[in-house]
């Protein structure tokens, strides 16, 4: 009678453990630290035509940035580029891409875009691409 009982507590323990153990780890939190997954193919350069042509757009007050409009063969579909620079460095006919590289200057990071041609001359792009009203991540 007393191996019985014995046994019969033993497995209402063991019971009691699995269904504590599945209830734990149902609720146990994953380490999820935001990161891209590593399966997913992250374009950071893309072909937006070649270099045609800029114009060159003076601030309105002092403490605003100089703007360069960048015009390439494929304008029709990307619309004047707009960097934050004074001048123009690229050649007729240089082949332009955008890049974007994510920066972690301390905890938290973020993308950076810029323009770019394959002679090492590249220029930070503004935040909002001006003539089409888009933010410069819906380039990608």
């Amino acid at each position: 009678m007393i191996m019985k009982k014995t046994i019969r507590y033993q497995g209402i323990i063991a019971l009691v453990c699995v269904v504590l153990l599945n209830f734990l780890s149902s609720c146990a939190t994953t380490k999820d630290s935001g990161a891209i997954p590593e399966d997913e193919l992250i374009v950071t350069r893309k072909y937006v035509g070649n270099f045609l042509d800029y114009r060159h757009t003076p601030p309105d007050r002092v403490a605003d940035p100089h703007i360069v409009w960048i015009k390439t063969t494929q304008d029709s579909i990307y619309g004047k580029l707009s960097v934050l620079s004074r001048d123009c460095e690229f050649e007729e006919g240089d082949r332009l891409f955008l890049r974007r590289k994510y920066v972690t200057p301390g905890v938290w990071g973020y993308w950076e875009y810029q323009i770019e041609n394959d002679k090492n001359v590249f220029y930070k792009l503004s935040e909002f691409q001006y003539d089409r009203k888009v933010p410069v991540e819906s380039l990608f």
